[in-house]
């Protein structure tokens, strides 16, 4: 049997299996990284620790079985204040999640990993993470590290929902409600909110002219300034349906970008 046979989590090889895996050429590993905040009345906590490691593993199930990429174990808590208001979200510094990746990073780069590739569902540490990926590269140049956000850049999610969830649907809205009813549909409760201050009926005042919440000109916002529920979109209008789409260009997007990293010889490293 083959290191590259195994089980693709790299927590599940042995000592030794670990050191030859870390060895082979272009040896790369995905970190999923979530959240546990609140996702409104009807998704869980970990709404995006669930997407993250879903998506990664279906994403090595399809991936040729020889390339030398393995999952690391989920990183739960994130960097999450903009949710602290609302009960039940737990949220680490901005200082304790870059000594954490700094951390294991150097670590991973001392054992020979060639590839890191940090790959977060949680929209709120997005920056946080390439400055801690920038950081990190800078310590260990001779390990890659892509710090990746499960949603961006996936083009064919645009034709799937209307211009106002495109521009609006910022959290536990039309998207990722309809995610989570393919990926554990058990996990969904039943209430439906509208909630955000860009939709009718919102008591919450928007953004200035020229500013918004996300985008070029955005604001740091807590999620209170703009929702009473916590969530920022219309859930109402979610189903399983368009839920297997999302996960379907999710998966073909990362097989697609993965399979192409593992063809290159990124990073060159040069004197």
């Amino acid at each position: 049997m083959t290191i590259t046979s195994l089980p693709k989590y790299f927590h599940y090889l042995s000592s030794p299996q670990a050191l030859e895996a870390a060895k082979m050429q272009g040896s790369t590993l995905i970190w999923p990284f979530g959240a546990c905040e609140q996702h409104g009345p009807h998704l869980p906590l970990a709404t995006d620790n669930i997407f993250a490691e879903k998506l990664a593993s279906a994403v090595l199930e399809r991936l040729d079985k020889s390339l030398p990429i393995w999952m690391l174990p989920s990183q739960v808590i994130g960097f999450s204040p903009e949710h602290a208001s609302f009960p039940g979200t737990i949220s680490l510094s901005a200082s304790l999640v870059i000594s954490l990746v700094l951390e294991v990073g150097e670590q991973l780069a001392s054992l020979g990993i060639s590839r890191l590739v940090l790959f977060n569902a949680h929209g709120g540490q997005i920056g946080l993470l390439e400055t801690a990926a920038r950081e990190l590269r800078a310590k260990s140049p001779e390990m890659a590290v892509l710090p990746c956000f499960i949603w961006r850049g996936v083009s064919e999610i645009n034709g799937l929902l209307p211009l106002d969830e495109k521009n609006h649907d910022l959290h536990a809205g039309m998207a990722e409600t309809s995610l989570m009813l393919s990926m554990s549909p058990e996990l969904v409760g039943e209430e439906r909110p509208i909630d955000g201050n860009y939709f009718s009926g919102s008591s919450k005042p928007q953004t200035p002219k020229g500013w918004s919440l996300e985008g070029d000109s955005p604001c740091s916002w807590l999620t209170k300034d703009v929702s009473i529920s916590g969530v920022i979109g219309d859930s109402s209008k979610a189903n399983k349906s368009l839920g297997d789409s999302i996960q379907n260009a999710l998966i073909a997007h990362w097989e697609s970008l993965l399979g192409d990293l593992m063809a290159s010889e990124w990073p060159v490293i040069r004197d």
